[in-house]
């Protein structure tokens, strides 16, 4: 598995990380129910096949993504590094809600550490941006937590060029997190040459647009997606009109990656690792298997022709989208 440097870091990461976000498991913002055994079997397969970090999130399930992250790891520690994220948390009722305030990372760090079992996260994250007013607060606790040796490097996920360059006085951001893939492609405007002009290293998230670029939905398995899963309720992709013009789009993928003996899956992860300003790509797995059909995506460098054969049917899906009211 090829490796890339994070940054001005001296962590080598896989180019392909495991995200842990689906195995959370149902709830707001959650992928529906999961097994745990299916998602101790997954991580195992992925660092079994190179992949060295895991991507995972307080948050996600509310804390059962990280121990069950824990639990994968033991024994192999020293073979897995860890990232995980501050910033979200959630009531009695596990409503979910943002909160930056120093205090809060703190006890969300100790938390994470503990449900985790280490001693040290490689990567924290500030997943959110919001309360802008608080982003400051929320990065000085975080150097804080760098000085005393619970963290390693910080990084922020889903942050503005300008709130980047708010803390970056404060202490050096190590990493960004944003979205990433063929249909969602902000970061390319003033992001990626931001990062790339302050050493600062990024690892986007997905990059198969929550499996709609696999080529296994159709419109009647997101209709009966269940109602815990945030696609089937809070992901514009998977919203009529917009879902019938995307899965058209995927079909048309397919000669493509047919041609070179490849899968869409494939595809879809080696088109976001495709710029050099990206470090890697997050990719989540559920049950064992799945990740097998991504990781040679680590080794496909598309070329021009394939590069722009895709830009050309990306633009004849944004005319569709825009014909079609979405």
């Amino acid at each position: 598995m090829k490796t890339k440097t994070l940054g001005y870091t001296d962590l080598e990461l896989s180019i392909i990380g495991f995200g842990a976000w689906a195995i959370g498991g149902g709830g707001e913002w959650g992928w529906g129910p999961q097994d745990d055994r299916d998602s101790l079997a997954a991580i195992q397969e992925a660092l079994d096949l190179g992949i060295n970090w895991i991507d995972t999130a307080a948050s996600y399930g509310h804390g059962r993504s990280e121990e069950v992250a824990g639990k994968a790891i033991k024994g192999r520690r020293d073979q897995v590094l860890i990232a995980t994220k501050c910033g979200i948390v959630w009531d009695d009722e596990k409503n979910n809600f943002f909160r930056l305030k120093g205090w809060s990372i703190r006890k969300e760090c100790e938390d994470s550490l503990r449900r985790l079992g280490v001693e040290v996260i490689d990567l924290y994250q500030v997943h959110i941006n919001s309360p802008d007013e608080d982003i400051e607060e929320s990065w000085t606790e975080v150097a804080r937590l760098i000085e005393e040796g619970k963290v390693r490097y910080g990084g922020v996920s889903n942050w503005t060029v300008d709130q980047l360059r708010r803390v970056q006085e404060i202490h050096p951001v190590a990493s960004l997190q944003p979205v990433y893939n063929m249909f969602d492609r902000g970061i390319e405007d003033e992001h990626l040459a931001y990062c790339a002009s302050n050493d600062i290293g990024v690892i986007v998230y997905s990059p198969m647009v929550s499996g709609l670029l696999t080529g296994k939905f159709t419109k009647e398995m997101v209709a009966a997606l269940p109602g815990d899963d945030f696609r089937a309720t809070n992901n514009p992709h998977f919203q009529e009109p917009a879902l019938s013009v995307n899965l058209e789009f995927v079909e048309q993928l397919r000669p493509l990656a047919e041609r070179s003996n490849r899968s869409l899956p494939e595809l879809a992860v080696a088109w976001a690792l495709h710029r050099s300003e990206i470090t890697a790509a997050i990719v989540g797995a559920r049950r064992p298997g799945q990740i097998k059909q991504t990781t040679p995506a680590a080794a496909w460098d598309l070329n021009e022709e394939d590069l722009a054969e895709i830009e050309g049917l990306l633009l004849e899906r944004e005319a569709s989208l825009n014909a079609a009211g979405a």
